[in-house]
Order: C-alpha cells, then structure tokens, then sequence
C-alpha cells in the first residue's frame, strides 16, 4: 500500500467513524439497535471510542504503508482530537438541528 493510499484510506475511515455516533442515534455500536435514542453523554463517549479506534487504526496503517511510526508529541494528539472534531461536526448537526426541523416540517405535511 502506498502512502498516498493510507492517507486516503484514513481520511475516510476517520469521516465515518467520527459522523456514525451522529447519525445512528438508534444503534450502539452500528449494530445493538436501542429502543429510544442515546442521550448525547452516550453519542460523545462512542464518539471518543471511535476516536481511540481511528488512532489504533492509523498507527497500524502508518506501520505498514511506511515500515515504522513516527514518535509523536502530545500537540499531534490535541490536533488529532480536534481534527476527529471537526469531521464530526455533519453529523451532530444532523441529530441535533437539522432533524428537528425535517421531522416537524413532515409533521406539517401530514397534519394539512
């Protein structure tokens, strides 16, 4: 695998796991469905796990694409955080803003 590959491969991984606590408020894990939605302590401790899991998944990746990993500091980790932050940021404001509004704008639609 190329470095350009891994990049890659990581970015997207990171996109998705950081966005899935967000959008599958009714599932734990992906795959233990719930019968009411998490609260939203629950959405950012599966998000931090995420979190933890993309970083696991980066140093192996970073091992094998270049055959060593780079020793980091703790400013990389704070980087990476807000980093895995900012990709999440579609998906919580779907949960939290915008399907407010489509589920009432359906509730209009059917109410008329």
């Amino acid at each position: 695998m190329t470095v350009d590959t891994a990049v890659w491969v990581l970015l997207v991984t990171a996109i998705v796991l950081a966005n899935i606590p967000w959008i599958l408020s009714n599932r734990v894990f992906v795959f233990i469905p719930v019968q009411k939605a998490k609260s939203i302590w629950f959405n950012f401790a599966e998000w931090f796990l995420y979190f933890l899991v993309t970083g696991i998944f980066a140093y192996l990746l970073e091992d094998k694409a270049m055959g060593h990993v780079k020793p980091q500091e703790w400013e990389f980790y704070v980087v990476t955080f807000f980093m895995f932050a900012i990709f999440s940021f579609p998906g919580f404001i779907y949960r939290y803003n915008l399907k407010m509004f489509l589920d009432k704008a359906r509730g209009k639609k059917q109410a008329a």
